[in-house]
């Protein structure tokens, strides 16, 4: 990490207490030159930040990763997004051939069958178009809050993507679910229709499920695994590659009857 990129990230810090969201947002365009790019999964705490930007006509790139397994929901509140504000959200898509390459190897739905399938699933899907969605931004914004899993309790307001040299921004890490909710709701703001149904947390299709009473927010994802750390790849500091591993090969040879 440059010595500018690590001052740029204190001082966006600091800046970032006790400010609001829409605060935040202007703050990190007045001191990041260059691309921002916001990536948004549709959920209620990124349709928030899209109404500010689209609203505010802020000069931040609103991208979306279409996986190509999304809710037929989450498509329908796309469009109904770009209908409300009059602007175009941008899709990233996997590459066909690595997506054909995944497919013919662990099946159409393998990442049900070993962690490693599915990381390598949202390699393919997630992460690969991530990467060319950022490639040569300055700064990222995301929607993650500290009260979504515990995970995410130990992150930042700003902190450095390193690996792509860009600054990371959560202008909603110190907001709960509810006062985004109440401020979408003064604010006329579109939200997914699964979310009245349980889903708090909304992915792929395959791998998401409304949560049950008491469960966590993100309990919903990639929920036959039990690892306590279930990430795609996109917020972790390691993302994931596709490559093959001694457990995605050895599920992978126990399913082969191909």
């Amino acid at each position: 990490m440059s010595a500018a990129l690590g001052d740029t990230v204190e001082a966006l810090n600091a800046s970032f207490a006790g400010r609001a969201p829409l605060e935040r947002l202007r703050l990190l365009r007045e001191s990041v030159p260059g691309r921002i790019v916001f990536t948004t999964s549709l959920g209620i705490e990124d349709q928030m930040l899209t109404h500010l930007i689209f609203s505010e006509k802020l000069k931040i790139e609103v991208v979306t990763l279409d996986t190509g397994r999304l809710f037929p929901e989450t498509y329908a509140l796309w469009q109904e997004t770009e209908d409300r504000y009059g602007r175009r959200i941008r899709a990233k898509y996997p590459q066909a051939e690595a997506l054909e390459t995944l497919v013919e190897d662990q099946g159409v739905n393998g990442f049900y069958f070993a962690p490693e399938m599915r990381k390598a699933c949202c390699g393919v899907r997630k992460v690969e178009p991530l990467n060319r969605a950022l490639a040569g931004a300055s700064a990222w914004v995301a929607g993650l809050r500290r009260d979504q899993s515990a995970n995410r309790e130990g992150m930042d307001f700003v902190s450095a993507d390193a690996s792509r040299g860009l600054v990371k921004a959560n202008p909603l890490f110190d907001w709960t679910r509810a006062e985004i909710a109440a401020f979408c709701t003064r604010n006329a703001v579109p939200v997914n229709a699964l979310h009245a149904q349980g889903f708090l947390s909304i992915g792929c299709a395959p791998c998401t499920r409304a949560i049950r009473p008491g469960e966590p927010e993100r309990a919903g994802r990639w929920w036959w695994e039990d690892e306590t750390r279930r990430e795609c790849g996109l917020h972790v500091d390691d993302p994931v590659a596709v490559s093959d591993t001694e457990e995605r090969r050895a599920a992978l040879a126990e399913r082969s009857s191909f």
